[in-house]
């Protein structure tokens, strides 16, 4: 009893003095700020917010298993009209209503994709402004696309048509590429991909969306922060089943099937099958956000030699963002039953949708969901899937490149890189390119965030100037 008591004392001594340490290399370290506002230029302001305005005045909603090509023809036709300089003097191929345009430069060793897309989402329920109005109103720009992400592919062509109207020729290649099919997972950006396979073309560096700058990105971080993304999740959508005779509901059986799945369900809420794991680019993610949050956020995340175990087993349940950053995540989007009111069903189903971690991804985290469906004698069947896709290697020179013109075009805006939950086009894109960048060069506010997909989404016009001055400042410095 002695020697146990000897044991758990040794053990307080040694946690005692590691949570010293901890503090002290807190209290060594220099808190940080993020003072980087964009700067303000109300007349290239007024201009970008006019021609983002019409950009989204024209409605490109996408829908799966669809291409409305015509659509996508007639908005290319506004683009020809926006940017007459890059229709002119840059070659363009269409395909099915996605955009590639090639800018030869003095070389062809280090080609650049800067990448947008054209599509949108639907635009449901009651609006401040009407959703395709592009109504300018206290510098606001008001409609959907106009964050999500028609900003982008606004910012990156008209950086070409400045930069032509310069006479300028860019040192290395550059593809301005633009899909009209991003957000229903479609085959624009496949097509897109097997082109520049066909002209053997390796891109150096794709810089598309799904980062950007982001105010408050995590609670107690104040400022605006370059959240760059290196890791995108991978996707799946499972459909699980469950059967029987029917029969009316008069003399309901035990285990129906909407009981069976309601307990599945019920059993994946309380206790997830998937497995929490810190990943080395969330790690990365967390060490460079720490010295901006306040005291707590210093301690526990810049100590993550000590605090790792305990946060990863915490964070799931302090809320679904962190969740997500460690785990496959589980989200019950569909359902269906019987038709009619008193009639058991003979089949009942529920759409399961995935978002897979690489430490478990599409295979395990299928084969999870597959065992605890056997438990309540459920059927599983994909509807689609894709896995989770390498990281970005940051210390590759082209990442530096993106780190650089961030430094340059943003002086003293944090840097960090994080781990995607969406999806983006960008992943077609590594199957030729390793560096596949996710950072689109505007401000998102919480009010943006809320809006994209939602409702009364808008930008704020201060933010367009940046952005394009980002991508000239990106095509100039890839030597």
């Amino acid at each position: 009893m002695r020697i146990v008591l000897y044991i758990l004392l040794g053990l307080l001594g040694l946690l005692i003095v590691l949570l010293l340490i901890a503090l002290l290399r807190t209290l060594l370290t220099p808190a940080k700020t993020s003072a980087w506002q964009p700067a303000r230029d109300p007349a290239r302001e007024e201009k970008y917010a006019e021609t983002l305005s019409r950009m989204v005045q024209y409605e490109t909603v996408s829908a799966k298993g669809e291409i409305f090509r015509d659509k996508f023809l007639g908005f290319h036709e506004l683009l020809k009209q926006l940017f007459p300089l890059v229709h002119a003097k840059l070659e363009k191929t269409e395909i099915d209503g996605s955009l590639l345009f090639y800018w030869k430069g003095k070389s062809a060793g280090k080609p650049l994709v800067l990448m947008g897309h054209q599509d949108v989402v639907p635009a449901e329920g009651v609006w401040e402004h009407g959703p395709f109005s592009g109504d300018i109103e206290n510098g606001r720009i008001w409609g959907r696309g106009s964050a999500d992400d028609k900003s982008a592919v606004m910012s990156f062509f008209q950086a070409a048509e400045e930069l032509l109207a310069e006479g300028y020729v860019p040192e290395q290649d550059v593809y301005l590429a633009s899909a009209n099919t991003e957000e229903v997972g479609g085959d624009g950006a496949p097509k897109l991909v097997a082109e520049l396979k066909r002209r053997g073309v390796t891109p150096y560096l794709v810089n598309d969306e799904g980062g950007s700058i982001v105010t408050e990105p995590m609670a107690g971080l104040q400022g605006n922060f370059a959240m760059i993304g290196v890791l995108e999740k991978g996707q799946g959508n499972l459909i699980i089943s469950a059967r029987s005779n029917g029969g009316h509901s008069s003399y309901p059986p035990k285990n129906q099937p909407i009981v069976r799945l309601a307990k599945f369900i019920a059993e994946i809420e309380k206790h997830s099958p998937m497995k929490s794991k810190m990943n080395a680019q969330t790690e990365e993610m967390f060490a460079k956000m720490a010295p901006y949050g306040p005291f707590y956020m210093r301690f526990l995340f810049g100590n993550l030699w000590l605090f790792k175990p305990l946060l990863v087993k915490l964070m799931p349940s302090i809320s679904p963002q962190a969740a997500a950053l460690l785990r496959t995540t589980t989200a019950f989007t569909m359902q269906s039953g019987s038709d009619g009111c008193n009639v058991l069903p003979q089949e009942a189903t529920v759409t399961l949708n995935l978002r897979y971690i690489p430490h478990q991804n599409q295979e395990e985290s299928n084969a999870a969901i597959r065992k605890l469906a056997e438990k309540y004698d459920l059927d599983v069947s994909v509807l689609d899937e894709y896995p989770s896709l390498p990281p970005v290697d940051i210390q590759t020179p082209a990442y530096r490149l993106v780190e650089e013109v961030i430094d340059e075009v943003f002086p003293g805006l944090p840097r960090i890189p994080y781990v995607m939950t969406g999806g983006t086009d960008a992943r077609h894109f590594q199957q030729i390119c390793p560096s596949c960048v996710r950072f689109a060069p505007i401000v998102y506010g919480p009010d943006q965030m809320k809006g994209m997909h939602g409702l009364n989404e808008y930008l704020d016009a201060s933010s367009l100037v940046s952005g394009v001055d980002y991508f000239k400042a990106l095509i100039r410095k890839n030597r």
